[in-house]
């Protein structure tokens, strides 16, 4: 990220998405990001992380549905070093246009997956699915 005073619009607009749900704080971590609900973290803002020049979010999923978005769309999706195992993806904001309702729906998930049950209800299920819409 350039040495600059200006935050990164696309962690501008995350962090607008992010700060809707309940209790959510932002840790800033050098030019990267974390959102956390309590002390879980529900999504990541990746800028060139460890020098692979991506920038992406990066949330959690259910058991075994990132390997499937990163199997469906490797364009978009990859699995992030170190917790793509642990079920979470990646999603490039780099290339091309993010669409940003379709990243309301992804982050809205990890959200609800990470949140307490109390928490978690409080938040509209908005689930994205293969091949676009909503569950």
């Amino acid at each position: 990220m350039p040495k600059s005073s200006a935050e990164d619009p696309r962690l501008t607009r995350l962090t607008a998405i992010c700060q809707r749900f309940p209790e959510t704080t932002r840790k800033m971590h050098g030019s990267h990001a974390s959102f956390r609900v309590r002390k879980k973290v529900f999504c990541y803002f990746l800028h060139d992380h460890h020098g692979d020049g991506i920038v992406s979010v990066c949330i959690r999923t259910a058991r075994g549905e990132n390997t499937e978005w990163a199997a469906h769309d490797p364009a978009r999706f990859y699995l992030p070093a170190y917790i793509g195992p642990r079920g979470w993806i990646a999603m490039r904001l780099d290339r091309g246009r993010p669409d940003w309702g379709e990243i309301r729906e992804f982050v809205s998930e990890s959200y609800r997956l990470a949140a307490p049950r109390r928490l978690a209800t409080a938040v509209p299920r908005l689930k994205p699915r293969l091949g676009g819409g909503l569950s």
